[in-house]
C-alpha cells in the first residue's frame, strides 16, 4: 500500500484531513460558472487517464494523459499552441506545435527523467493508429518529482503510458497524488494534479474552457489574495524544499480559435500561476499547451470577442492550481523526505478572517 498519509499537523492534532477541492472548502475563483464537473473533461470529447506508481517507499510518480477524442480518422490534427513561461524543462514535440500550430497526439505528462520513455511509448501508440504514417509528433511534458521519488530509476514503461491513454475517460479526473502528480510539491506543500473549467458565451454560443495542471513549482501560496506561507501553516515541519521545479498546464476549449489565438490563451495560463504565488524561478520549467476542439469548418472568432475566453482561462487555471494543492495528501518518499499537505483548517481560518470564503464551511 502507498505511504500517502492523511494525518496532517492541522492545529497539531491527530485529526484526519480528507482530500477536498478548493470550491468544497468555500474558495470560489471568479464570477464565471463552472462546467458540470468543474474539470477539463467538461469540454466535450476530452478524456483524462492516470497511471500511478507508488510503492510506499522510494517511488511516487506516474503518468497523466489528456486525450482529445476528436483526434482520429478524418481529423488527425487540432489547432494548438505552446507557450514557454520559462524553458527550463523537457517538452518533447513543442517546437513542431509552435511551427505548424497543430496538435496531433494525446498530451502525456510524467516525471523529468521518464519523459523520453513516455515519448517513445506515445510514438508507438501513434504508429499503431496510423500504420501508413511516416512522421509523428508526440507531445510529452514533465515536472521533476525527485524530491519524493527515486527519479533516476525511470520506472515509467510503455505499459504505464498506454494504460493512461487507453483507460482515459470523460468522467471527472482524479486529483492530487495521482498520475504525474503523485510525487510533486508546490508552493511549500504537497501538490499534484488539479483541474477546473468555466462556461462562457462567445459569438452568442455557449462555450467551455477547461484546464488541467501538474503543479511542482516554488513560491508562497496565495489563495484568493490571502498569503498562506508554508512556514507559518506548518511551522514545525522538517521541510527540505525542492528548488524551483516546474508546472505543466493544459487548456482545452471548444471555442473556434486559430493557433495564434491559442498562443494568447496559453500565455494567460502561465499568468494565472502568479495569482497563486508562483516565484517563476530560474529552474522552473513553466509551460502551457492550449488547443481547440471546435469543428474545423467554423471560422476563428474575431479577436474583439476573445476577452471572455481569456477570463475563463485565467480563472480555470487558478482554480485548477488550488485544487492540485487542496486535494493532495501528506506523502513521505525517498530518503524519508516528507511533503506536507496544506492544513485545511488553518487555511480556512485565515481565508475566513480575510472575508474571502463564498460560504461557511
Amino acid at each position: 500500500m502507498p505511504h500517502c498519509n492523511n494525518d496532517n499537523n492541522d492545529d497539531r492534532s491527530a485529526m484526519k484531513q480528507l482530500s477536498r477541492r478548493a470550491r468544497d472548502l468555500g474558495l470560489v475563483v471568479g464570477p464565471l460558472p463552472t462546467g458540470r464537473h468543474n474539470a477539463i473533461t467538461d469540454v466535450a470529447g476530452i478524456l483524462v487517464g492516470h497511471t500511478t506508481i507508488d510503492d510506499g517507499a522510494d517511488l511516487h510518480t506516474g503518468v497523466t494523459a489528456v486525450v482529445p477524442s476528436q483526434l482520429g480518422p478524418g481529423r488527425w490534427t487540432l489547432p494548438a499552441a505552446v507557450y514557454s513561461g520559462n524553458g527550463h524543462g523537457k517538452l518533447v514535440g513543442s517546437t513542431q506545435v509552435d511551427e505548424l500550430g497543430v496538435l496531433e497526439s494525446p498530451i502525456v505528462l510524467t516525471a523529468t527523467l521518464s519523459v523520453f520513455w513516455a515519448a517513445d511509448a506515445l510514438l508507438g501508440y501513434l504508429m499503431d493508429r496510423r500504420p501508413d504514417g511516416l512522421s509523428f509528433n508526440p507531445l510529452v511534458g514533465e515536472t521533476n518529482d525527485g524530491h519524493l521519488s527515486d527519479i533516476r530509476r525511470r520506472p515509467i514503461t510503455t505499459e504505464h503510458v498506454l494504460a493512461a491513454i487507453t483507460q482515459a475517460s470523460g468522467e471527472p479526473p482524479a486529483e492530487g497524488c495521482v498520475g504525474a502528480g503523485t510525487g510533486t510539491t508546490a508552493l511549500g506543500f504537497k501538490a499534484g494534479i488539479g483541474t477546473s473549467s468555466r462556461t462562457v458565451r462567445v459569438a452568442d454560443r455557449p462555450a467551455t474552457v477547461g484546464a488541467l495542471v501538474q503543479s511542482n513549482f516554488g513560491g508562497v501560496l496565495t489563495a484568493l489574495g490571502v498569503p498562506l506561507p508554508a512556514d507559518e501553516l506548518i511551522p514545525d515541519a522538517d521541510r527540505a524544499e525542492p528548488p524551483g521545479n516546474s508546472c505543466m498546464i493544459v487548456v482545452a476549449t471548444d471555442v473556434p480559435l486559430d493557433a495564434r489565438q491559442l498562443g494568447r490563451l496559453a500565455r494567460r495560463a502561465i499568468f494565472a500561476m502568479g495569482r497563486v504565488g508562483a516565484s517563476y524561478s530560474n529552474t522552473s520549467g513553466d509551460y502551457a499547451i492550449a488547443f481547440s476542439t471546435a469543428q474545423p469548418h467554423l471560422p476563428p472568432i474575431p479577436d474583439g470577442e476573445i476577452n471572455p475566453v481569456f477570463a475563463a482561462t485565467l480563472d480555470a487555471v487558478e482554480e485548477a492550481l488550488l485544487n492540485s494543492l487542496f486535494t493532495a495528501v501528506t506523502t513521505t518518499g525517498t530518503a524519508g523526505r516528507t511533503s506536507h499537505a496544506i492544513p485545511h483548517r488553518e487555511a480556512i481560518r485565515r481565508l475566513t478572517a480575510a472575508g474571502r470564503l463564498a460560504a461557511p464551511v
